[in-house]
């Protein structure tokens, strides 16, 4: 495995942090794997549901880019918070700083924005509590992540679900629930070309299949070359759904959509993940049920 250390900034952009063992564990093994890190304010403050007002979140995500420290700027945690922040982002100036950005689920908000504000690369991946403070933390979500990001590009063999494919484009996506927020916003990069991937947590399946009309009527899912599923977390049917289920969704998905989707991506509000540069290059090959799947954080 290729790897590099380095100085990481720990801040809570979005939702408070409800376990502090979590970041305590964090702390002391990335520390144990030889980086730096530097913890924020954020980490154990609390505003509602937040951590912090606005205001407070907001100076923390400019002390990550600001502080000549810290390489990689990690979101401890998801929750909801970004989209009060995006507005008064000067994503320019963060672009100009050259740091890298890590997270997932509610991060997807910052990641969508600052793609379409500067076409600044991100990544979507592994954060501080779930990921690296867990207990029983995932050796294959660390090493890609630390592979990923030392190396800067990453083939993987996966095994995906899905019409044989060659092409390639820019990768792009992350939370569905996201993405369709920001769709049809200033907010929201216009991606032709490209390969989309998806995952979500705790939807049922109708309100996935709505999510996904609302970027077909958008024109977003024709414009693709490909859609990637990853892992749809706690979307078990319901008593009325009567077989309506996340299969049936996908199903009725590759009838109506015009675009290739595949299912099987490792990546989602799940142990194992990989880390995927956003606003980077990927090329998706697919034969026999088997996928080469190259990606780039090269914008």
């Amino acid at each position: 495995m290729k790897r590099r250390d380095w100085s990481i900034g720990l801040y809570a952009p979005a939702g408070l942090v409800t376990d502090g063992g979590a970041i305590e564990r964090a702390i002391a093994r990335l520390e144990a794997q030889g980086h730096r890190v530097i913890v924020d304010a954020t980490c154990s403050a609390r505003w509602q549901r937040f951590a912090g007002t606005d205001e407070t979140r907001l100076a923390a995500v400019m002390r990550m880019a600001n502080d000549p420290r810290i390489e990689l700027a990690m979101a401890v945690r998801g929750g909801y918070g970004w989209s009060r922040l995006l507005d008064a982002l000067d994503f320019t100036a963060l672009a100009e700083t050259g740091k890298q950005w890590l997270g997932h689920s509610d991060f997807t908000a910052f990641q969508l924005a600052a793609l379409a504000k500067t076409g600044m690369v991100t990544y979507a991946g592994p954060m501080a509590a779930y990921d690296f403070g867990a207990v029983d933390p995932s050796a294959f979500t660390q090493d890609h992540c630390w592979e990923l990001l030392a190396a800067g590009t990453m083939a993987l063999d996966l095994a995906l679900d899905g019409p044989e494919i060659d092409a390639a484009g820019m990768l792009w996506g992350g939370n569905l629930a996201l993405v369709a927020h920001l769709a049809g916003t200033r907010h929201f990069p216009r991606v032709d070309g490209g390969i989309l991937f998806l995952e979500d947590i705790g939807e049922a399946a109708y309100r996935v299949e709505r999510m996904l009309y609302q970027l077909h009527f958008c024109g977003v899912l024709a414009r693709q070359r490909a859609v990637l599923l990853g892992n749809f977390s706690s979307c078990e049917p319901g008593p009325n759904d009567n077989g309506y289920d996340l299969d049936a969704v996908i199903a009725h998905a590759r009838r109506q959509f015009g675009v290739p989707i595949y299912t099987g991506l490792p990546f989602g509000h799940v142990r194992d993940k990989l880390t995927l540069p956003v606003g980077g290059q990927a090329r998706l090959t697919v034969r026999d049920g088997r996928a080469r799947f190259i990606v780039s954080g090269a914008a």
